[in-house]
């Protein structure tokens, strides 16, 4: 079993969860796939890497040494003060590219690779991170003590644990001065306070949407747009709070997805606000199916009242009569009109019931012509009057 294994590159449940750690599987949103790998001549020379930490925090470094790095490769950079450790998530001239997607200028100061990390930089790194649940729910006692608020959290330590950095997240403008000086003096670090919205929060934390699907803030989105509740009126969204919030408590990203392509479609149809005028009624609009072209008129501004389907461009064409001082006779073309009729024509509800409906009529058996008849009657004839004889 074990040679077939090997012969299958079959990788054990307990190596695939240590590949899957957080430096080896980074959320999707921090993973760019380097498609230029296998292209060749495509890979070139590039002295700046691109380096991920814990969570959703990336950086850009110079490596103004040379070293060989390659896409996974734990490396100690260069940190205000002493350094950090990180890896290796992008090499070659994707990085030039994703710099410009995170607006990063080339020509600013940038800072630099030290080098590969030795055993004692990740004995120390690991030790560091093993602080950081205790911090934060020490930190959060000691915010509440003071009165501040604020939410912290989560709390990131950096590689060589003389630094750490405090997410918080807070509704209004906070003093935190004293707060510094506080965890300053319990951790006997240095203290940096770094303030996320709902949207960062729910993006770190993770966790799967309505729709089955992981959160979008924690899979792929980079940035957030401001959501307004103008997005669900485009797309005829109930406004009904609970279903329109995620689980941040904000306005869904998604509905920032379909607008544009809504707002497009909408442009071909009337205003809502324009009535139809025929000779039988007046109609005011009810519903549409942006998509589809169809809208429904109504008799009746504030009830449904004989509601009507046409099409945009029946609309269109019953607006111009209307300019024009004209009045069709009716909201559909005669055509539809009597289509329908012929689809609605009266049926027979007895005949629906009678028993022998699904009887299979039997067919009626052609009679020959009189002289074949007859022919074959006497040579039928002759046979018994021998017998009988």
């Amino acid at each position: 079993m074990d040679e077939l294994d090997d012969s299958l590159n079959i990788i054990p449940d307990s190596e695939i969860r240590h590949h899957c750690s957080d430096e080896k599987c980074p959320r999707g949103k921090l993973h760019a796939f380097n498609w230029l790998n296998d292209v060749p001549g495509a890979m070139q020379e590039c002295n700046i890497v691109e380096v991920l930490f814990k969570n959703t925090r990336k950086g850009y470094y110079l490596n103004s040494l040379g070293l060989e790095l390659n896409k996974g490769d734990m490396v100690a950079v260069e940190s205000m003060p002493g350094h950090d450790i990180g890896m290796v998530s992008l090499t070659g001239p994707l990085v030039l590219i994703q710099m410009k997607r995170a607006g990063v200028r080339r020509d600013a100061e940038m800072r630099r690779v030290f080098r590969h990390a030795k055993p004692a930089d990740l004995e120390k790194y690991e030790e560091a991170r093993a602080r950081e649940e205790d911090t934060m729910i020490r930190s959060r006692k000691i915010a509440e003590e003071l009165g501040l608020n604020m939410k912290i959290g989560d709390v990131e330590f950096q590689g060589d644990g003389n630094k750490a950095i405090f997410y918080y997240i807070a509704d209004e403008r906070v003093d935190f001065r004293q707060l510094i000086k506080v965890l300053a003096d319990t951790f006997k670090i240095r203290i940096e306070m770094r303030q996320i919205g709902a949207r960062q929060e729910a993006g770190r934390i993770g966790g799967i949407g309505p729709c089955g699907r992981p959160l979008c803030c924690s899979s792929w989105i980079n940035n957030f747009m401001s959501v307004s509740t103008g997005a669900a009126r485009f797309q005829d969204l109930s406004l009904n709070p609970q279903k329109l919030a995620g689980q941040c408590a904000k306005l869904k990203c998604c509905l920032n997805f379909e607008v544009d392509a809504y707002v497009e479609a909408g442009r071909k149809l009337p205003a809502k606000d324009i009535h139809l005028e025929t000779a039988d009624a007046t109609w005011y609009f009810f519903k549409a199916d942006i998509f589809k072209g169809d809208i429904t008129y109504s008799t009746d501004r504030r009830i449904p009242a004989n509601l009507t389907t046409i099409d945009r461009h029946r609309a269109w064409e019953i607006i111009e009569l209307n300019k024009s001082g004209e009045k069709p006779l009716q909201l559909k073309r005669d055509e539809e009109v009597e289509a329908e009729a012929r689809e609605n024509r009266k049926i027979d509800l007895l005949d629906q019931d009678n028993i022998n409906r699904f009887d299979k009529k039997k067919k009626k058996k052609k009679k020959k012509k009189n002289g074949n008849n007859n022919t074959n009657k006497e040579q039928s004839a002759k046979p018994q009057s021998d017998e009988n004889a």
